[in-house]
């Protein structure tokens, strides 16, 4: 094994991969990702020697046109998916409608999606969208996350969930829940913002049909870093391509004005792929070439129990929202606390970086490639500090900035 693909030791040899200021701990990774020092040099080449040098000829020689593919398969190794069944482009939000809406049309005589009051409002509005726009009688159903098993009946068309919570790290039980699903003849969909990077996924073990995510959290693509969809190998010929775009005809280059969808999941392509945000998600992913994901789950796991204790003892007026079991959460600890917004802008001042959701949820995120013992340990002292000086009671912590 060589130096260049030697397996890398989690936060060893991760850490001095990330460029992070002096001073801060950073738990704010299952928003968006650290920077990966590797990727100003590969953006800076694609803007250089490809746009510039090569300028369009680069789609062929620098092989922009094939990256979405190159980059799915990259990602597919991290979300147990099959080669050739992940494609990369767009936005979370556009491949969650592209997945409903070829589920919704597996499934043509049931009306109902089934979610649950957990999931990211986004997704419950992309399904709210669909469904006005289809204009044939379907429901958005919602049940509380620890209800949804029960909630599935053969009514249901698709079983549409975020297999982590954004707001308390619960994770669903994805291999269950689509087993269930489908023995009921309800179509999967699944949302991996949270999971992919955070911990292992099976996509194809499972039987999963449909699933999405992002790469800016734990994946370290960067702001607006495109997303990926999944399409099961079994589904990829007949699934309809409700986002008919240039790219995933079958020959964009031919012109044709009739729409004829590409094969596989090639159709799931819509417009120009987003070159330099791809050429820095895969200076992050030759980082994630080289790890082990299960090493990064157990790490995981082991920081998330360290923060989780050391604030049990310190702070007993945080009320943990995280499953203390491990094969019930995700990579985040959550707290709920009633000034938790003021909190975490006075811990953000400190040098403590965490985010806040409403109505009360202050959220750390575990990114194991660069947060280690010593930073968890870090935290919980400046977190006592606050919470228990009564710190964020200080007015310039109660200014509500348009980002939280």
């Amino acid at each position: 094994m060589t130096e260049a693909t030697s397996q890398l030791r989690v936060y060893d040899d991760t850490r001095a991969m990330f460029h992070l200021p002096a001073g801060v701990v950073y738990l704010d990774g299952n928003s968006l990702g650290a920077l990966p020092l590797g990727v100003a040099g590969r953006v800076a080449q694609v803007i250089t020697a490809e746009w510039g040098d090569e300028l369009i000829r680069a789609w062929n020689t620098a092989g922009w046109y094939v990256q979405p593919r190159r980059v799915g398969d990259r990602i597919a190794r991290l979300i147990g998916a099959e080669p050739g069944a992940v494609m990369m482009g767009d936005t979370l939000s556009l491949k969650v409608y592209q997945a409903l809406a070829a589920a919704l049309d597996m499934n043509r005589e049931r009306k109902v999606i089934l979610s649950d009051t957990g999931n990211f409002p986004t997704d419950l509005y992309m399904a709210e969208g669909l469904i006005a726009t289809l204009g044939r009688g379907h429901q958005l159903r919602l049940a509380a996350p620890d209800q949804v098993e029960a909630a599935l009946s053969d009514e249901v068309a698709v079983l549409y969930l975020t297999e982590v919570d954004y707001r308390s790290g619960r994770r669903h039980d994805m291999k269950a829940l689509t087993a269930k699903a489908h023995a009921l003849g309800i179509v999967t969909v699944w949302d991996l913002a949270h999971s992919a990077g955070a911990l292992p996924v099976d996509l194809a073990g499972v039987g999963a049909d449909f699933a999405a995510g992002c790469t800016y959290k734990y994946l370290n693509g960067g702001p607006g870093a495109p997303a990926f969809l999944y399409v099961a190998p079994r589904h990829a010929d007949q699934a309809r391509a409700a986002l008919s775009g240039w790219m995933g005809h079958a020959k964009p280059f031919a012109f044709d004005l009739d729409y004829q969808p590409a094969g596989g999941v090639e159709r799931m392509r819509v417009g120009t792929p987003p070159v330099l945000a791809m050429a820095a998600l895969e200076a992050s992913l030759d980082i994630w070439d080289r790890v082990d994901l299960g090493e990064v789950r157990a790490r995981s796991l082991a920081l998330g129990d360290l923060l989780i204790e050391q604030l049990a003892r310190r702070c007993p007026s945080l009320q943990l929202v995280t499953p203390r079991p491990h094969e019930q959460r995700g990579s985040q600890v959550s707290f709920a606390f009633a000034g938790g917004y003021a909190a975490m802008q006075a811990l953000i001042a400190r040098g403590v970086i965490g985010d806040f959701r409403a109505p009360d949820i202050m959220r750390f995120g575990i990114t194991p490639l660069y947060i280690g013992e010593a930073e968890v340990m870090r935290a919980a002292e400046i977190i006592e500090e606050v919470i228990n000086g009564e710190l964020w009671r200080r007015p310039e912590y109660q200014v509500v900035n348009a980002v939280t």
